[in-house]
């Protein structure tokens, strides 16, 4: 296994334990982005351009859904006392 094949797949590896994490905290999002983003740079740097695209995309996708989430709970609001 070369060096790229070995962070393909860690790139993905991650990926899916974030993704399967998500729901604990949007910490996670904010790292499944990251991973999306590492599968992006796998995709262009091994020569397949359409997967690089896509998981690009993915990323912006997953960064605005965590930006999203921490809005989301910065609106909490306290019960009067």
């Amino acid at each position: 296994m070369d060096a790229l094949t070995a962070f393909g797949l860690f790139a993905v590896t991650f990926m899916l334990v974030c993704y399967v994490l998500e729901d604990r905290a949007p910490f996670w999002t904010f790292l499944f982005a990251i991973g999306c983003l590492m599968g992006s740079a796998y995709g262009f740097l091994q020569g397949a351009w359409p997967f690089g695209a896509v998981e690009l995309i993915w990323f912006v996708v997953a960064l605005r859904r965590w930006v999203q989430l921490r809005a989301k709970a910065g609106r909490v609001v306290e019960p009067a006392a």
